[in-house]
């Protein structure tokens, strides 16, 4: 087994490596600061799993993930993040990671799940699937962001952590005016007029 791990937090990688040598088979952990390092090591070597941080100084975990996804689809991809499973984890399920855990997560869970996600299934905590059922049952209601699509979500973020129309066309590799046309839409869909509201609205949701 050949796990990748993909995290800007040294610390994480760290502890991260620590756990992962319990595992039986494991021949190789390679460790990746960014999205763009990860892409390397993936087109330098054949990786079973990769452990992808949903939060990258470079590129949203999520477009890393979509990315991965596309050019090496035999990767298993366990996403982590700092934020509750119900606001990213459905999301990245359905861009196709095989599992989603919080950084919070116990050893022994992290563990359960490579060995579940390492036969090519999926992995969800208990406390996710109950969060899943409520909503296919209409219990819960979706939220705004919801309707957003990758694109459109990843410059949400970068709009409410307070980044200019330029700052985020330089990241993304657009122009201002692309940047300044995915606001409009954003704004739109999420029935909000200001960027404040905006940042307002994914700090009541946990999305920064």
């Amino acid at each position: 087994m050949k796990i990748l791990i993909c995290d800007d937090h040294k610390i994480v990688r760290e502890g991260l490596r620590q756990i992962l040598h319990q595992l039986e088979g494991v021949i190789l952990i390679a460790e990746a600061n960014d999205g763009k390092e990860a892409l390397s090591f993936l087109l330098n070597d054949d990786f079973n799993i990769m452990l992808l941080d949903i939060s990258l100084p470079d590129q949203n975990g999520l477009e890393v993930l979509q990315m991965v996804k596309s050019k090496y689809p035999s990767v298993n991809v366990l996403m982590l993040s700092m934020h509750p499973q119900e606001q990213y984890a459905v999301r990245a399920l359905k861009l196709g990671a095989s599992g989603y855990l919080t950084k919070d997560t116990a050893s022994e869970e992290l563990i359960l799940a490579i060995k579940r996600i390492s036969t090519g299934k999926k992995y969800i905590s208990q406390s996710l699937a109950e969060n899943m059922a409520r909503q296919l049952e209409g219990n819960v209601p979706d939220h705004r962001h919801d309707f957003l699509s990758v694109r459109e979500f990843e410059i949400m973020i970068k709009l409410a952590n307070g980044k200019s129309l330029q700052k985020i066309g330089l990241e993304l590799c657009i122009s201002d005016k692309t940047v300044s046309t995915y606001r409009s839409r954003i704004m739109n869909k999420m029935d909000l007029n200001k960027n404040t509201e905006l940042t307002k609205y994914c700090l009541e949701n946990h999305l920064i």
